[in-house]
């Protein structure tokens, strides 16, 4: 295969609700070495550059009974499929066992054919790595309880969820220091030299698999995160120098340099994590201001970026954009986050309208009316995306107001140039009919150009003189796109 483009798309596929969709099409015992050609073709489509199986690991069978038992997670469970049975709980996602592909899957032959269908329309595929907590039936809990962080007397009377028995051992659940632990995982304890070289021959394992991994809450065992939380139930202080990731990292690079690590990753603690080897971290700031801020706040998020980011408007752990937004911005934001540097992930179902978020621990979705028309226009954005138009050099443009006019405020533009080809990408994220003048850095065009756009294949004549200088009239209204391919 191709080496990793420089920004590519991924599709995020909840493997196992898929997966059960895909039984009720062509039958009940088919598993991934069973998807048919039309199926990884629509998943692997021109524009997508990678797919991200979410979820492919064995799953615990005590983690599914606590999931069936747990009052907040049942509730969940509940509401988003309201018929949903015990057997519909099959257990989180990352709750994981063993790192072997789950039977539900066919197992590893299952795992290797899928690589094979997506290697074969040269797509990628990425996969999960949890490298915070395990099931509390993983062999490690079972077998060597000091790769965990303990309950303490104190900790069990006052939280009796905080912990789990296993072997006569008090296991403290996994957590992110600001929420109630996980109830179905218990912690590993990231500060101890052998989990971590236990950890590194796991992800080398895992890289035989696929072209990347997604490190869920990557932060959460970086040393000074792992200390505030857990303090001194952890090891001692390490003083070799290394942090956990470097220890993870290095390995598995060394022996396959084009292998990626991409990070979940929150509290401003991206840079730290990408300058400790990963290639690509969660980008939540742009998602926040997408979806609850304002087109300043992008802009002003936008202007300090490094391309190192992943963008999205959905993914498994938050709602479901078409549940939270109004439809004339879906198209905009989907736009948006398709067209900057970085990762762009899009999630299965996304674009066919989905508006119920599946808790991890469900086994199927609810039946939903898919949204043709949405489903149409990211068929003609992925399109639009093709090979080339992501792989030049990307630049935010200034939009000038018209007169006595102030909408330019809604509008953001960028261009990516490449030796032979010139885009100009325009969005409207706000609420009104907006208009300004966009300088685009190009002082060499001819007094004739056309513009096309990829999205709706609509040609506008301009002149190409002055648009550094005195800029190129836009107007789009509230939640339109532009996306112009400039030839002479």
């Amino acid at each position: 295969m191709s080496a990793w483009p420089a920004n590519p798309a991924v599709l995020e596929i909840n493997t196992r609700v898929w997966l059960h969709d895909l039984r009720r099409r062509f039958g009940s015992n088919l598993t991934l070495a069973d998807v048919p050609a039309e199926v990884w073709d629509d998943v692997a489509r021109p524009g997508i550059d990678a797919v991200w199986l979410m979820g492919v690991w064995e799953r615990s069978p005590r983690g599914a009974q606590i999931a069936r038992t747990n009052e907040p997670m049942r509730r969940a469970a509940d509401e988003a499929l309201p018929d949903s049975s015990d057997d519909d709980i099959v257990g989180s996602a990352y709750c994981i066992r063993r790192y072997t592909p789950d039977p539900f899957f066919g197992g590893d032959l299952g795992l290797a054919m899928a690589r094979v269908a997506l290697a074969h329309r040269d797509v990628k595929l990425v996969l999960d790595f949890v490298p915070n907590h395990t099931a509390p039936d993983h062999a490690w809990a079972l077998q060597r309880p000091e790769y965990y962080v303990h309950g303490t007397f104190e900790q069990v009377r006052d939280d009796p969820g905080s912990c789990i028995e296993v072997n006569g051992h008090m296991l403290a659940c996994g957590k992110d220091p600001y929420f109630p632990a996980w109830p179905d995982v218990v912690q590993l304890d990231a500060s101890s030299s052998d989990v971590r070289r236990v950890m590194a021959e796991q992800v080398m394992r895992i890289a035989e698999r696929c072209d990347a991994v997604r490190c869920d809450m990557a932060m959460l065992v970086l040393d000074d995160v792992f200390e505030q939380t857990w303090g001194a139930r952890g090891a001692p202080t390490r003083t070799d120098g290394l942090g956990f990731w470097p220890t993870v990292i290095e390995p598995v690079k060394s022996a396959n340099p084009d292998f990626q690590f991409w990070a979940e990753a929150y509290w401003d603690l991206e840079p730290t994590l990408l300058a400790q080897g990963f290639d690509a971290c969660y980008d939540k700031g742009l998602y926040d201001h997408l979806l609850h801020g304002s087109v300043e706040d992008v802009r002003d998020h936008l202007a300090g970026e490094a391309a190192q980011r992943i963008r999205f408007v959905e993914n498994h752990d938050e709602p479901r954009a078409a549940a939270i937004v109004d439809r004339e911005h879906h198209e905009a934001l989907l736009t948006t986050v398709c067209t900057l540097p970085g990762v762009a992930l899009l999630h299965e179902g996304g674009s066919h309208g989905r508006r119920v978020r599946v808790p991890i621990v469900l086994g199927r979705r609810p039946d939903e009316q898919p949204d043709l028309d949405l489903a149409a226009f990211v068929d003609r954005l992925l399109a639009a995306l093709g090979d080339d138009l992501r792989r030049g050099v990307w630049r935010p443009l200034a939009i000038d107001g018209w007169p006595d006019n102030h909408s330019n405020e809604q509008l953001l533009a960028w261009t990516w140039t490449l030796p032979d080809t010139r885009f100009v990408v325009v969005v409207n994220l706000g609420h009104h009919r907006a208009e300004g003048m966009l300088h685009a850095p190009w002082d060499d065009l001819d007094d004739e150009v056309t513009l096309v756009d990829r999205l709706t294949g609509e040609q506008f004549q301009r002149s190409g003189a002055g648009w550094s200088e005195h800029g190129l009239y836009v107007a789009l209204d509230a939640g339109g796109v532009h996306l112009f391919d400039v030839r002479p």
